[in-house]
């Protein structure tokens, strides 16, 4: 399902426009990505957690010349389903 799918998804579910889904779906990925920016997780229950991991700093190799390289640390997001999920997509 694209983003797009998604929209119509939502709107023919909850019975509005188009383009409200599209504003409500921007709305609460914008307000995931600012408050995992801020370092805070987002708990949906029964859907999952969405939060941060910070990766350390390491030494890895260049494939074509088998040269060292030093890779930077990095935040990532990261996603926990939760058990309502996990039992529907388990079904």
């Amino acid at each position: 399902m694209n983003r797009n799918e998604l929209i119509a998804s939502v709107a023919g579910s909850a019975g509005i426009s188009k383009a409200d889904a599209a504003n409500a779906i921007d709305s609460v990925l914008g307000t995931i990505s600012n408050t995992l920016a801020a370092g805070e997780e987002v708990r949906l229950v029964g859907f999952g957690t969405f939060g941060v991991a910070n990766r350390a700093a390491s030494i890895g190799r260049n494939p074509r010349t088998g040269e060292a390289i030093q890779i930077a640390a990095a935040t990532r997001p990261k996603f926990k389903a939760g058990k309502a999920l996990k039992d529907a997509v388990n079904k």
